[in-house]
């Protein structure tokens, strides 16, 4: 991939959700995915995810053509912790949009990373 005369193998959000809402909800964190995977532009291959219990967690990823996301939740906490890396023509960035509409966050913090970069 090339942007702002970088070249590098795809973008990678850490993503850190605080004061989220139905981390302990298989059901709900899967379709946040498959939309967020759909949002993105990118290509979902399959999705495994784990319910912990008995604090209710949700481990998991959903395996892309691009890469990946994963999830881990804390609703104990309230908290979330996603890695969104894709490369080629999808857009990670669309997802965050769709994560905070599903988890209703009160705080939400972004760190992007651009993986593989060719050093000058």
């Amino acid at each position: 991939m090339k942007r702002d005369g970088k070249v590098f193998a795809g973008t990678h959000l850490i993503i850190d959700l605080w004061g989220a809402e139905r981390l302990d909800d298989l059901a709900h964190v899967e379709k946040t995915l498959v939309e967020a995977v759909e949002q993105s532009g990118a290509t979902l291959l399959h999705i495994h995810l784990h319910h912990f219990t008995p604090n209710g967690g949700v481990s998991g990823v959903a395996v892309l053509a691009e890469s990946h996301i994963s999830i881990h939740t804390w609703p104990e906490r309230g908290y979330a912790a996603l890695d969104v890396f894709m490369c080629g023509d999808a857009e990670p960035r669309k997802a965050v949009p769709v994560l905070e509409r599903a988890f209703r966050p009160s705080g939400v913090e972004v760190e992007e990373i651009f993986r593989g970069e060719v050093a000058p």
